[in-house]
C-alpha cells in the first residue's frame, strides 16, 4: 500500500537535547522513504543536514499531511494545540514518563510508523476546550486546552468562591482552592490527581472536580461535552484568580470576569498502532493488575 502522506512534520521537545537521537533516527527513516520532511524550528537545530527545511510549530498544519510529535504528553498537547485547525493527523513518540497519548516507543518506532504511514493504523479523534476570558462584555484572552481548563486562586491564602452555570442554569456555587474542567483526554492527567475519575476518550462528556472543596459534600460531576460551562466568582473583596489551560498560563483574572468553557467544535485526528488498546495502556501506566497481565482470566486466590 502507497503511503497517502507526503510531507511529514516533526515537532520535538524544544531545547532538550535527550530527544536529538530520536530525532535524528526518526529524520533518517523518513528521508531514506523519500519523504518530505518539515522540522519544528525549536527542535531543527537537533538535525544534522545543512538542507533540513524547517518552521514554526503553528505553521506545519499549512504545509504538512501529517506530523509526529517526540517527547512527552507536554510536547504532544503543544503539538496538538499548534495544528487543531488544520485537519491534519498527529503521530506521538514517548520519550516522557506516562505517556498516555504518546505510545509508540523509540525502539519500535521504525516498524509501528512504517505500519501506519502505509495505512495500518487506528484513528481517533480527541476534542479540545475552547476557553474565554470576559471582561466588560469583551474577550480578553481566548485559549484551547486538550486536557483541562483549571481555575486556581492565585497569590492568596483564602478559598476562591466559584459560581458555575451550564447553559445558562446555575449548577452550584463552591468555596475551594479551584476547579478543573476536563476533556475525557484530561481524566488520566490533572483531574485524576484531584480524585476526578476516568473517562472513556470515546465518551461525549466532561468532568468538573473541584479541588479542596470547602464542603466535603461537593463531588466531581460528569457533564454532556455540548454545553457552554460559565464560571463566575462572587468575592466582595478583590482576589486575583488564575486559569490554565494545559500549562499555558491565563493570570490576573478578576473577580469581574467570566470564564467561558466549551468543546471546539475541531477535533484533533491522532494515528495509532494498529492493536491500540486504551484500557491496555491504563493497565501499564497505573499499574493495575499486577500479576495478572499474562492471563486476564485469572481469579485471585
Amino acid at each position: 500500500m502507497h503511503s497517502s502522506f507526503k510531507t511529514i512534520g516533526i515537532i520535538g521537545k524544544p531545547s532538550d537535547p535527550s530527544v536529538a537521537l530520536t530525532l535524528s533516527v526518526l529524520y533518517d527513516y523518513l528521508h531514506q522513504h523519500y519523504y518530505e520532511i518539515v522540522i519544528a524550528e525549536d527542535s531543527a537545530h537537533f538535525i544534522v543536514d545543512p538542507s533540513v527545511k524547517s518552521c514554526p510549530a503553528n505553521a506545519m498544519g499549512k504545509l504538512c499531511d501529517l506530523v509526529i510529535a517526540v517527547g512527552g504528553d507536554g510536547t504532544f498537547l503543544a503539538a496538538a494545540r499548534a495544528i487543531v485547525d488544520f485537519d491534519i493527523p498527529l503521530i506521538g513518540v514517548n520519550l516522557g514518563r506516562l505517556g498516555f497519548l504518546v505510545d509508540i516507543s523509540p525502539n519500535e518506532l521504525p516498524e509501528k510508523l512504517h505500519n501506519i504511514l502505509q495505512g495500518r493504523y487506528t484513528e481517533e479523534k480527541r476534542y479540545l476546550l475552547r476557553t474565554k476570558v470576559i471582561r466588560d462584555n469583551r474577550i480578553i484572552h481566548e485559549e484551547t486546552a486538550v486536557n483541562e481548563v483549571a481555575i486556581h486562586r492565585w497569590v492568596t491564602p483564602s478559598m476562591i468562591e466559584i459560581i458555575t452555570k451550564i447553559d445558562g442554569v446555575f449548577l452550584n456555587s463552591q468555596r475551594s482552592d479551584g476547579l478543573i474542567i476536563s476533556t475525557p483526554t484530561g481524566s488520566t492527567a490533572y483531574s485524576l490527581s484531584a480524585g476526578g475519575p476516568i473517562l472513556h476518550p470515546s465518551l461525549n462528556a466532561l468532568v468538573l472536580v473541584p479541588l479542596n472543596p470547602h464542603t466535603l459534600s461537593n463531588r466531581p460531576i460528569v457533564i454532556a461535552d455540548s454545553v457552554e460551562i460559565e464560571i463566575s466568582f462572587c468575592q466582595t473583596t478583590q482576589i486575583n484568580a488564575l486559569v490554565t489551560c494545559d500549562h499555558i498560563e491565563i493570570p490576573e483574572v478578576l473577580i469581574s470576569d467570566k470564564i467561558l468553557v466549551k468543546k471546539d467544535p475541531k477535533p484533533i485526528r491522532i494515528l495509532h498502532p494498529e492493536g491500540h488498546d486504551f484500557f491496555a495502556i491504563l493497565r501499564n501506566k497505573l499499574d493495575w493488575s499486577r500479576g495478572y497481565h499474562n492471563n486476564p482470566n485469572a481469579t485471585q486466590s
